[in-house]
């Protein structure tokens, strides 16, 4: 999936109100340059060393959530909700900057929201459906679907190099699908749910806010913080209208169960939502120490690290067959990102 940060950082460079989030995020951004002195060097291994970690957090956290409480859309709602106890603070002590957002600003950004809310729900009911591998494994071909995307909604034409790297993806995807062990169509359509929901917010972003003053304040952590605060409105009658309230009937029964107790549960829960929260954040600070080639070797690593903590965290048997397509589509994720970096010099 491409890095929500080098994303927002898409979103806000188009405002001139957001433009102090160059320095802050990287990946498309053009980087400074990291210094060359020692503790620099620590300061962007920690990033990426929390960034990472937080990561892989997230995902055992939310699968552990999952197989407890099978309440997808639940668990997501309150994840999203749970990233408002971090920035809401640092608002109202004047920690950071909050944003001052009009009516008008916030129509514009509701589409991103909306598709922001698609991409974590999508990823919460595939992790939910089957292995937080498998799931990885399909959402490593988002870049196909924003070539499409970009193709069909905004007339992008790539040089050929670029549409080369989308060869290994598809056919690594492929492989690994059918050599899945624990395959679901589920799992394939609610990742491909988030990965097309992540394109048109990479798209909607260009469409609706490019050369356009959104509010005061709104640099990418802010719009982040946004983002989770409309995504939250969003999801609760979301939640309500497919799974109603049975959420705290399963809740129960799982403490009457003796696998959890009440506070071991809910600490489970506000943890998903923590570590979701934290390493997007986190993400803004790694990614905006690098350049973007060493953000997409990054990413690529990341990547790997998740699928091989969740296989051995839950003990998920991968075969042969999905281990090859699986690093096929990972190579794909790198080359297409390093190809992208090189048509934007």
């Amino acid at each position: 999936m491409q890095c929500l940060s080098s994303q927002l950082h898409s979103i806000t460079s188009t405002s001139p109100a957001t433009s102090t989030a160059l320095s802050m995020v990287g990946g498309a951004a053009a980087a400074e340059e990291p210094k060359s002195d020692l503790a620099d060097t620590l300061k962007t291994g920690s990033y990426f060393a929390l960034w990472y970690l937080f990561n892989i957090g997230y995902n055992i956290y939310n699968k552990q959530a999952l197989n407890a409480i099978n309440f997808p859309w639940t668990i997501a709602t309150i994840q999203m909700a749970t990233g408002i106890l971090y920035f809401a603070p640092l608002w109202l002590l004047g920690i950071r900057k909050a944003p001052k957002l009009s009516f008008d600003d916030l129509k514009t950004l509701f589409p991103i929201a909306l598709c922001h809310t698609g991409v974590h729900v999508g990823a919460v009911i595939a992790l939910g459906a089957g292995a937080v591998s498998f799931a990885h494994i399909v959402k490593a071909s988002e870049p196909v679907v924003t070539c499409v995307v970009n193709a069909l909604l905004l007339g992008e034409v790539l040089p050929a190099k670029v549409y080369a790297t989308l060869l290994p993806i598809i056919g690594g995807v492929g492989i690994a699908s059918m050599k899945e062990l624990s395959f679901t169509y589920l799992a394939l359509a609610s990742a491909m749910l988030s990965n097309v929901s992540s394109s048109l917010r990479g798209v909607l972003s260009k469409k609706t806010m490019s050369g356009k003053k959104i509010g005061e304040n709104l640099d990418a952590q802010n719009l982040y913080a946004v983002l989770t605060a409309m995504s939250t409105l969003i999801l609760i009658p979301m939640m309500l209208a497919l799974e109603g309230t049975g959420f705290v009937g399963a809740f129960k029964n799982v403490v009457a169960g003796g696998s959890f107790t009440n506070q071991s549960l809910s600490t489970l829960l506000l943890l998903g939502g923590a570590t979701y929260y934290l390493y997007n954040e986190v993400a803004f600070l790694a990614l905006g120490k690098v350049n973007p080639v060493t953000h997409a070797v990054g990413n690529t690593i990341k990547r790997v690290v998740i699928i091989v903590a969740s296989v051995i965290a839950f003990k998920t048997p991968m075969s042969t067959g999905s281990v090859i397509g699986s690093s096929i589509a990972i190579l794909g994720t790198l080359l297409y990102s390093l190809a992208m970096n090189s048509i934007k010099k």
